[in-house]
């Protein structure tokens, strides 16, 4: 019973001594922040926070669909003229008729022709595969500014659109020729470099479908 009394009386004594000493209250305060902070550390010391930098890019179909919306997208435009002749010959002379035609030819890809997965990333580069120059409007002749240049005897509405076809298929073949197929081409290149990097793409590789 003494014992019990006697322990009864130490606590009292300490709560006493923690009551009116402030160092003592420091103390308590201190070893038990030691002892919550060593408990946390075992219970967290498996795991680990790390910070890294994503560096994924990625199109959306909906920025596929932006460009492709764009539909006839011209890059080289040509103008072009051509001095066309044909000749009838006949028991009493020759007669000729010659016109020169004006047309304006437009070279460029229609990106509704695009192929399914023309457009892709591969790492932290976006590839697009477009579809080939092309001329964007076949009517490229300009009826109403051509001119008769010379005409003799009498010739026919079917003689004309045969003259017509003829200088239609100069202007087709000189314009669509490799080297301003070339230019199309880089400058279409320049176009859709530019319009990539604006949506925050860093690296573009373009290439041409055949």
């Amino acid at each position: 019973m003494k014992n019990k009394n006697k322990s009864r009386l130490s606590i009292k004594s300490l709560i006493s001594n923690v009551a009116v000493n402030p160092l003592l209250q420091v103390a308590i305060i201190a070893i038990a922040a030691i002892i919550i902070l060593a408990g946390l550390y075992w219970l967290n010391k498996d795991n680990s926070i790390s910070i890294e930098e994503n560096k994924k890019i990625d199109i959306t179909p909906t920025m596929i669909k932006s460009i492709e919306n764009i539909g006839e997208w011209e890059f080289l435009q040509v103008n072009d003229e051509e001095l066309t002749d044909t000749t009838r010959h006949s028991f009493f002379g020759d007669d000729k008729l010659v016109r020169i035609y004006y047309g304006t030819l437009r070279l460029g890809i229609n990106l509704h022709e695009t192929n399914k997965d023309w457009i892709k990333v591969d790492h932290d580069t976006i590839k697009a595969i477009l579809p080939p120059i092309k001329l964007l409007d076949n009517e490229f002749i300009d009826e109403a500014r051509t001119k008769p240049f010379s005409e003799t005897g009498t010739w026919t509405d079917k003689d004309r659109k045969a003259l017509y076809n003829k200088a239609y298929n100069a202007m087709k073949a000189r314009c669509m020729a490799a080297d301003n197929i070339t230019k199309a081409k880089n400058n279409a290149t320049i176009q859709f470099n530019n319009i990539l990097h604006s949506m925050g793409f860093e690296y573009v590789k373009i290439r041409f479908d055949k």
